[in-house]
């Protein structure tokens, strides 16, 4: 696959792709299975870009199979409908690579896997599952957070550079052995050890690792920020996974999480713990003092060693019940008071205690974050595969909601085009999932082209609905060359190499006129099989040039493998210079309120009666005297 091929991709860009992607054959893989996410990773390439080169190598047809405007907007008309239930850029993406195919297989294993979503949608909580889906994204891969306040600790500058060029200084600083007096200034230091050859056995806030260790029990943030970050994204996969029933790891990721969220140090207020200590215990010992009888000897041994037996007792006692309220407070069992009255804090203790505990804390919490990164760095291949499957699914969702939504059915690849109950998509979809029904005033058409009868004039009421039928025919034959089943009860389809629609023409001056003989003639030159729609040409300035210009049009139509359909006022004369099949949408009449009632399935080999001979109709019988008489002969000429 050449990717320079694609307009906006150099030669540098194309070698960057292909190197990032893991070579030639890893670019074909991406681009067999529309892997629009994984080529819009690499830095410089947009998701924009990466539809184009995905469109481009993997020879999107599209402008090839659709040969006019009208044709492309109703394609990408279908596209929107689709967009409109897509919740995920992914889906977005593969749903704009949708693309006429030819190959009857892929089209039916493509219909076969929309209609498979169209019924696995109609069991789902429909609304539930949006908000699943909704602002679901691949996991973000984060920059490390830079603590200044914990440290990693080498031996010597051979293993510093070892562990810079790891990266590990993006994450902590990183000291050597001659720094090593400096570990007090941080709050926990992670010793990377080659031989154990520095001695810093009296130091409470330090781990020692091996530099063979794996960097994640080194700095087990490595692989831990990774899925802290992206928890959100985890926990709407898990719970789509959980209502599809389908196997997850997801759940036990969920619970490491949580447990490494319980685990956060929380500060034990020890200060305030002695304190109140101390205010209960002064209060004891000056009760306690006031009971006590002292005999002679025992005042002067009081006087001359500052304490009695009975005294130091009672400091005993109550020394041993405040360190009991200490421990009951802070986990912790210490002696911080020195025996005087009122107590007096020992606060060299007291930090040495509050610096050991920190330590303990950091080092527990460190041994439990190692371990859970080496569990989630195990799975993170299948969590990551399985956020994948979510977005995919989101494809499959769409696609599904459409076909429930629009009620497709699929249809059958033949050598003709029979639609029975056809409806135009604008028509179809009552946006009600309980009950989609349509509404009764809306009617379903029946139509079929086939051979030798494969070019038709169409007549009728204006407003009677024979745009909506060229429309619904072209949209029909878009959907099926898409892979898609189609708005119509039942229908056979003949795959074609293009579609043409020609819209309605309001003049056509000589300008004009010289043009759309220039891209409309051109047409029949062809062997290519084609559909091809024409909705009231007649504005070309001569009515007997129009009229020679179409015959001379169906008479080449006519002797092809294709097939037209055009819709014209003209057809009374059309028919006197080709053979050719007239349908006709009837007017009936009108309502009480003046609205048309047509029967939209056109009658075949019928030419229809006009609006304007009903309004006249309507009007004449509703006249009176000379202006009766008026009406009366105009409707003569009819």
């Amino acid at each position: 696959m050449d990717l320079t091929q694609v307009k906006g991709v150099g030669e540098r860009m194309a070698q960057k792709i292909v190197q990032q992607l893991g070579g030639e054959q890893e670019l074909i893989i991406a681009v067999e299975n529309f892997e629009v996410d994984r080529i819009s990773s690499i830095e410089g390439v947009s998701q924009r870009k990466a539809v184009e080169i995905i469109n481009e190598l993997s020879g999107n047809r599209t402008e090839e199979f659709l040969k006019t405007e009208r044709a492309l907007q109703l394609y990408e008309e279908i596209l929107e409908k689709i967009l409109s239930y897509a919740h995920t850029a992914h889906a977005k993406n593969k749903i704009l690579l949708l693309s006429p195919l030819q190959n009857p297989e892929k089209i039916e294993s493509s219909i076969d896997f929309v209609m498979e979503a169209k019924k696995s949608v109609s069991n789902l909580p429909i609304d539930h599952v949006r908000q699943l889906l909704n602002n679901l994204s691949l996991p973000q891969e984060i920059k490390p957070n830079y603590d200044p306040s914990v440290a990693i600790l080498v031996e010597n500058s051979e293993d510093y550079g070892y562990l810079v060029d790891l990266g590990l200084n993006r994450h902590y600083p990183i000291i050597t052995a001659q720094e090593s007096s400096e570990i007090q200034e941080y709050e926990f230091v992670i010793y990377v050890y080659s031989s154990g050859e520095l001695a810093l056995d009296d130091e409470g806030n330090i781990i020692m690792v091996s530099k063979d260790s794996e960097v994640l029990e080194i700095i087990p943030e490595y692989v831990l920020n990774y899925f802290t970050h992206n928890k959100t994204i985890l926990n709407q996969v898990l719970e789509l996974r959980n209502l599809l029933q389908k196997e997850t790891v997801l759940g036990e990721t969920i619970e490491i999480l949580n447990e490494l969220e319980d685990l956060k140090y929380k500060e034990v207020d020890f200060d305030n713990a002695v304190n109140s200590a101390k205010k209960r215990a002064d209060e004891e010992i000056k009760s306690s003092v006031k009971n006590v009888d002292l005999k002679g000897d025992e005042v002067l041994a009081l006087l001359n060693q500052g304490m009695t037996a009975k005294i130091d007792k009672i400091f005993d006692e109550v020394i041993s019940k405040a360190r009991a309220d200490i421990k009951l407070d802070t986990g912790t069992e210490f002696d911080p008071f020195l025996r005087t009255y009122p107590l007096e804090i020992d606060y060299a203790e007291l930090e040495r205690v509050k610096k050991q505990e920190l330590s303990k804390k950091q080092i527990e919490i460190f041994d439990k974050k190692v371990k859970a990164a080496k569990r989630l760095s195990q799975i993170r291949n299948e969590v990551d595969n399985e956020i994948k499957e979510a977005l995919e699914f989101d494809y499959q969702f769409a696609l599904g909601c459409f076909a429930h939504y629009y009620q497709l059915k699929a249809p059958e690849i033949g050598e003709n085009f029979r639609l029975e109950g056809a409806l135009h998509l604008n028509l179809a979809n009552t946006h009600d999932i309980a009950n989609p029904e349509i509404p009764e005033d809306i009617q379903k058409i029946d139509y079929s082209l086939f051979y030798p009868e494969n070019v038709a004039l169409l007549t009728g009421a204006n407003s009677g609905g024979k745009t909506t039928l060229l429309e619904t025919l072209a949209q029909i034959s878009i959907m099926i060359h898409m892979g898609l089943p189609v708005c119509c009860e039942k229908a056979e389809v003949k795959l074609l190499d293009e579609v043409y629609f020609f819209s309605k023409q309001r003049s056509l001056d000589a300008g004009a006129f010289e043009s759309f003989l220039r891209t409309f003639m051109p047409i029949v030159t062809t062997n290519k099989q084609k559909l091809i729609l024409l909705d009231e040409l007649e504005a070309i300035t001569e009515l007997e040039a129009a009229v020679k210009i179409i015959s001379s049009f169906i008479e080449l139509i006519n002797d092809s493998d294709s097939f037209a359909v055009i819709v014209t006022h003209m057809a009374r004369e059309i028919i006197k210079y080709a053979p050719v099949r007239v349908d006709g949408i009837e007017a009936k009449g009108l309502d009480e309120d003046y609205n048309l009632l047509v029967d939209r399935t056109p009658r075949m080999n019928y030419l229809a009666r006009s609006t304007p001979e009903l309004i006249l109709k309507m009007i004449h019988s509703r006249s009176e005297g000379k202006l009766k008489e008026v009406y009366g002969k105009i409707l003569e000429k009819f």
